[in-house]
């Protein structure tokens, strides 16, 4: 395994250690169900991502295990909002269910929100198997020959992996049992929307051929909308 790989790796596991500590520490109880469903159905994702990547990926893993090297200052402020942000929907997830804040979500509705953050997974591993660029942060590879994919879920919208985080975002905090977790989830959705517009307007500067590509292919993250 190269040292590439291990990092990434590495970087993997203390994501699921933090998630799990935010979670487990707010509530304070091991028996919540909803926080054990979400980490065993990310876990699951991980799994998967490893078996679909390391086969014939792992450029793309070594890739992606270089978080925030090479990217411009507006995607470190963004990244940092979407990072900072996620584990703040866990945070405040975690809290409404140990204190029982006003207003609820039913189970039903919950289960609708885990099977559609479920769906989303798949997406994001389909964007990066048909995206050899698939990178952490918004640069030109000009050093692995950067060209315009558009292949897979790339021939629908321009932006694929963000489509299936757009899902994500939306979809964890009602999925955790908590309406105000989706306030910094309100603020999360803003923020992806501005990263998917400023990259895009990178890409159309920067990547030659891209504009070309979004004459072809319209729509950025919601066919027929956006």
């Amino acid at each position: 395994m190269t040292p590439a790989l291990r990092k990434r790796l590495v970087q993997i596991l203390f994501l699921v250690l933090l998630q799990a500590v935010v979670l487990f520490l707010s509530v304070w109880k091991w028996d919540w169900w909803n926080a054990w469903a979400y980490l065993g159905l990310y876990l699951a994702f991980l799994v998967f991502n490893i078996f679909v990547l390391l086969p014939h990926h792992k450029d793309l893993v070594e890739e992606r295990s270089q978080i925030g090297e090479g990217a411009k200052g507006w995607d470190r402020v963004i990244g940092g909002i979407g990072a900072f942000g996620g584990l703040f929907i866990l945070l405040l997830a975690g809290l409404d269910e140990r204190f029982s804040w006003p207003g609820g979500i039913s189970l039903e509705v919950q289960i609708a929100a885990f099977v559609l953050l479920g769906l989303s997974y798949p997406l994001f591993t389909w964007a990066m198997v048909s995206n050899k660029f698939f990178a952490t942060t918004v640069r030109i590879q000009k050093e692995r020959g950067h060209t315009v994919q558009t292949g897979g879920p790339y021939r629908f919208v321009r932006h694929p992996g963000y489509a299936s985080l757009l899902v994500s975002y939306i979809t964890i905090p009602i999925a955790l049992g908590s309406l105000w977790a989706c306030i910094p989830m309100a603020l999360l959705v803003v923020n992806l929307f501005l990263r998917t517009a400023l990259e895009d307007r990178t890409l159309q500067n920067e990547l030659g051929g891209y504009k070309d590509y979004a004459a072809r292919v319209r729509y950025r993250l919601l066919p027929g909308i956006w």
